[in-house]
């Protein structure tokens, strides 16, 4: 049987689609990369922002008609759009056969084994994944960098955001079986190993062992003394001391902080319940950069959160300004009707919001400017990931992470994909660098 499977939305959906992948190798399925010849197509949905959930939607009209144009026999749609609007769905996508929500790695085979006769069924929540559950052998991507994701669901209550309704609290994997996880995919040649989760720096806070990330990290650096191990997904209120100074003392764990922070406004970051204020913020990078001061900070934040005004946006650009992040994203906020914050009063329109970002975008690229040309004409390590063109690739230094940070533009004619290698920085963009292979 040969299966298509199209994964949509954040890295921890891919984690998920990699872990049923492999589970539906292991019995059998063949996965191919194009729709046309599969036998059944399987469509993991992201139903996070407004953004998120047209592409779902437009994803899955536009590979249902495979359904008659192809060899396709049945179209599963499993994943957070499921779990966010399962009714709608089923009046909406008739030629959808099976929607299931989040969850249900270990039942994934049997599920879609059945959906040609399930014609439209909604199947609810089944069982969360066991935390000490051994992980499916994965297959390494071409660039050897690999996400593990450590937990599922998060605590936290922050009124944009619908994560904890759609995957439920927090449920951190046994270390063991991470730590089992990461060994195989070293063993198989991974270069980088990024940890994941909703709310990384919570790990272990539901666990019975008194474990922490701090302690997952050491774990994991002993596995290796050559493989860059990196975290996403932090929040300020679970970096303490402690993880600063394992990340300070272990050499091949990155000294890359991802800190989201939202907002620099004090009332915006109530109405957002973030649990932290501006001062908070201000003491969590100084304390960072104390202690490691070749440490890169990146963060996110949201432009047109309900009841942001002028003076609200403002001491988010200075707060921006002061602590001269190495790395930031923005994203206009997005309304629904679900969400707690959508009942809050004084909405901004989202002209306002898209001009705020592009000023804070803005600021960025001067800070960013500033901050690469400090790497001309040193001599780094990068991690190849792609061939862009004849006589250029794209590369990461440890401080870049996948997919969301520059890259370093290397110049060369040969270089294997996933391997790491010596290059010069000859130049730099708004944000890229420039580099050459050192002979």
């Amino acid at each position: 049987m040969k299966l298509h499977w199209v994964s949509l939305g954040c890295v921890k959906n891919q984690v998920d689609s990699e872990w049923m992948k492999a589970r539906c190798r292991d019995a059998g399925w063949r996965l191919v990369d194009t729709p046309r010849e599969a036998d059944t197509i399987v469509v993991n949905t992201c139903g996070f922002i407004e953004a998120a959930v047209s592409e779902s939607i437009d994803t899955i009209l536009d590979l249902a008609r495979w359904k008659t144009e192809g060899t396709c026999r049945a179209l599963v749609v499993i994943g957070c759009l499921v779990e966010r609007y399962r009714q709608t769905l089923q009046e909406l996508l008739p030629e959808v056969d099976l929607f299931v929500g989040t969850a249900g790695f270990d039942r994934i085979v049997p599920l879609i084994e059945m959906a040609e006769d399930l014609h439209g069924c909604y199947l609810p929540t089944i069982e969360r994944i066991d935390a000490g559950s051994p992980a499916p052998e994965r297959r390494l991507p071409p660039s050897r960098a690999v996400y593990i994701k450590i937990a599922e669901g998060c605590n936290r209550h922050c009124t944009y955001c619908i994560i904890p309704r759609l995957r439920g609290r927090q449920k951190s994997r046994a270390l063991e079986a991470i730590v089992s996880e990461a060994r195989q995919l070293i063993d198989a040649g991974a270069q980088e190993v990024i940890l994941v989760a909703q709310e990384t720096t919570a790990y272990g806070c539901d666990l019975e062992e008194d474990l922490r990330l701090a302690d997952l990290l050491a774990a994991l650096a002993a596995l290796s003394d050559g493989v860059w191990v990196r975290f996403l997904y932090g929040h300020p209120e679970t970096i303490d001391e402690r993880l600063i100074e394992t990340v300070r003392e272990i050499p091949h764990v990155l000294p890359y902080f991802d800190i989201p922070i939202q907002h620099g406004s004090d009332r915006i970051l109530r109405r957002m319940g973030r649990g932290y204020g501006n001062k908070d913020i201000v003491r969590l990078i100084d304390s960072i950069r104390e202690r490691i001061p070749e440490a890169v900070v990146r963060t996110t934040v949201i432009t047109g959160f309900p009841g942001e005004r002028r003076a609200d946006f403002q001491s988010l650009l200075d707060l921006v300004r002061q602590l001269r992040f190495e790395h930031l994203g923005v994203f206009v906020y997005s309304d629904a009707e679900d969400l707690p914050s959508h009942r809050l009063s004084d909405p901004v329109s989202k002209r306002t919001a898209q001009t705020r970002k592009d000023r804070l975008m803005a600021l960025q690229m001067d800070i960013s400017r500033q901050w690469l040309t400090s790497f001309m004409h040193r001599q780094l390590p990068v991690l190849v990931e792609q061939r862009i063109e004849d006589g250029l690739y794209g590369a990461r230094a440890w401080f870049q992470a996948p997919e969301v940070d520059g890259m370093v533009l290397v110049a060369a004619q040969e270089l294997p994909i996933g391997s790491r290698i010596p290059v010069r920085i000859t130049g730099s963009l708004d944000y890229d660098l420039l580099g050459e292979t050192v002979s």
